[in-house]
């Protein structure tokens, strides 16, 4: 399936919507998205860094006879971490893009870094647009500072935190094996001077059943 920068340019504002681009961000859109054909259809749903099928001919040893065949790209599934979006993404990469990931120190270092006319996947467009988009969202917020005495207190308060919570968590043990080992005496048998209590009260309901035969 070939697509054309036209229609690659109404999905992403379709996707990411016209109010979400920032200004000036549209036209350069426009002339960096790659106006060529791309051979791959299942290249729009993954990052595959300049990587499509290539076709040639298969020569034999023998006689020299050529073969029509494709060579396709190694195309593998993957779990991805992006830091602006705070979880995993599942993505088709192929290996070359794996190395380009690594080289840049992340998913999104890679997609930051990348130039608009490289990312030649539907899917690279859309979310190169939408994390520098997240990104300019974040410059704008206010960064406060602590002190370090303040500092000090959080990581105090964490800690206390931490040990209140083991001691609650180990009276909670405690209180539930204690309950668990009485239920145990209670079913398996009370003690010998219940014991006795059992056979004398067992006893005496066997003479009032004879009394009244």
């Amino acid at each position: 399936m070939a697509f054309r920068s036209k229609e690659t340019m109404k999905k992403i504002l379709k996707k990411v919507g016209e109010d979400n681009i920032a200004r000036g961000m549209k036209d350069a859109l426009k002339k960096s998205i790659p106006d060529r054909k791309v051979v791959m259809g299942h290249a729009k749903r993954g990052l595959f860094a300049g990587r499509h099928i290539q076709f040639g001919n298969q020569v034999s040893e023998d006689g020299g006879n050529k073969t029509r065949r494709t060579w396709k790209p190694n195309v593998q599934e993957k779990r991805l971490f992006s830091y602006i979006l705070d979880h995993h993404i599942r993505v088709h990469v192929t290996t070359h893009t794996l190395r380009c990931i690594d080289k840049a120190g992340g998913i999104d270092e890679y997609l930051l870094k990348t130039p608009y006319h490289k990312m030649d996947t539907e899917l690279g467009l859309l979310w190169k647009a939408k994390i520098e988009k997240m990104y300019e969202e974040l410059g704008k917020k206010e960064v406060a500072f602590f002190s370090p005495e303040d500092e000090a207190k959080f990581e105090q308060g964490f800690k206390d935190l931490k040990l209140d919570e083991r001691a609650a968590r180990r009276e909670f043990r405690r209180r539930l094996y204690g309950l668990s080992a009485n239920a145990r005496l209670t079913t398996n048998g009370a003690p010998n001077g219940d014991e006795s209590d059992g056979g004398a009260s067992h006893s005496d309901h066997e003479q009032q059943l004879f009394a009244h035969a």
